[in-house]
């Protein structure tokens, strides 16, 4: 729906992390990472939250509940932060890689 219905041009690359429905079916919080800088990511922002009623009339209409839940958009960083921690234990293995080396380079001369 997000991205085929909604012609915002404001909403980048996103992709819905998770959805949690309160137990009331009152309330419908979605979770979305996006790929980009922090300009994408406030433009994508804005621009689901100017979405939400679009999304739970299409809920409604979709899923035909007595009680549509209220939509709400929440960036997940997890994402991120996931890919920030892959990029920091690579740094180290090949900064592993390049003390082994050197301490053999240095190890070869003494002999």
């Amino acid at each position: 729906m997000i991205q085929q219905e909604l012609k915002d041009p404001g909403i980048g690359f996103v992709t819905i992390t998770g959805v949690e429905v309160s137990a009331d079916l009152k309330r419908a919080h979605i979770y979305y990472s996006i790929l980009g800088d922090e300009e994408s990511k406030t433009k994508t922002a804005k621009a689901l939250k100017r979405a939400c009623g679009f999304v739970q009339h299409e809920i409604g209409k979709r899923l035909r509940l007595k009680h549509v839940p209220e939509v709400e958009f929440h960036f997940d960083g997890s994402v991120e932060y996931g890919t920030r921690i892959e990029e920091l234990i690579r740094k180290i293995h090949r900064q592993d890689e390049t003390d082994g080396k050197e301490t053999n380079l240095s190890e070869e001369k003494e002999e």
